[in-house]
């Protein structure tokens, strides 16, 4: 009974928000939306700092609920008319990340190598992390990393991969381009102030996709296909996990009673 009522009280923890409750830092949302090729174009563009010409969404890693949206992706994977790479993921979870970004590099390239090409020929491959919190912790808004030599501090490895944190929880304004910071406010804000007047015209193009998006009955029953599927993965990664813990946990105390066991004989003298 005791097992029931724990699994009900992380139900009601982990209560998910309906489709309509969705804001653009809601994974589903966000890649429904960068489903949209300009959406996503202009997105990278701002980014990175430069124009992002022509901008295809991959779907080999999509989960297809929706064939009118040619499917559901659990990330933003893109590429431009260079044949650059682009990976997108939003992270809501205070956690660290950068070991998850290595992981991604190591996806897009693989992703490519699969296909028979020379390491050569590898293009540039940039992945990016949109945080709901500060990843560093200096207030900053955007945190790009590269490769530098210790040994010669000027000397940077140029193997193409390119590496950005940004955050919702940044100070410097001044720093970074003013429509950055009002995308990274409108990341920010809840349900409510989702609504508001952003003064910013990619902005304003993200609310009306939204908008469109919550229209659509098809988008609603993918999403609630999604948690369906996930929460059936969680509450069988549940099981599994308790059946898997009861297993070793009586593996070790067996093996815990015989050493004990053994002890306690070896501090008796045999009396014939």
């Amino acid at each position: 009974m005791a097992e029931k009522k724990d699994e009900i009280n992380t139900n009601e923890e982990e209560r998910k928000k309906t489709f309509q409750e969705l804001t653009i830092k809601d994974n589903f949302m966000f890649t429904a939306v960068m489903s949209d090729k300009e959406n996503c174009r202009k997105l990278l563009s701002m980014v990175l700092g430069f124009p992002v010409t022509v901008v295809s969404v991959e779907y080999e890693y999509s989960i297809i609920y929706n064939p009118d949206y040619k499917g559901i992706r659990l990330d933003v994977l893109a590429v431009d008319d260079d044949g650059s790479q682009y990976n997108v993921e939003v992270q809501t979870v205070n956690r660290k990340i950068e070991k998850r970004s290595r992981y991604y590099h190591s996806q897009l390239d693989m992703k490519l190598l699969s296909r028979g090409k020379e390491y050569s020929i590898l293009p540039d491959a940039y992945v990016i992390f949109i945080c709901d919190y500060d990843p560093v912790g200096v207030k900053k808004y955007k945190y790009t990393f590269n490769h530098t030599c210790m040994e010669a501090p000027g000397y940077t490895l140029e193997d193409g991969s390119h590496t950005i944190f940004l955050s919702t929880k940044g100070e410097n304004d001044s720093d970074v381009p003013e429509e950055l910071v009002s995308f990274l406010k409108y990341v920010a804000a809840d349900l409510d102030e989702s609504l508001d007047d952003f003064e910013d015209d990619y902005v304003r193009q993200l609310q009306e996709s939204v908008v469109g998006i919550k229209k659509d009955r098809g988008m609603e029953g993918g999403y609630m296909l999604l948690e369906e599927m996930l929460n059936d993965e969680r509450t069988a990664g549940i099981k599994k996990g308790r059946a898997e813990g009861i297993a070793i946990g009586r593996k070790e105390g067996r093996t815990e009673g015989i050493v004990m066991g053994r002890k306690e004989l070896g501090s008796v003298k045999y009396t014939p």
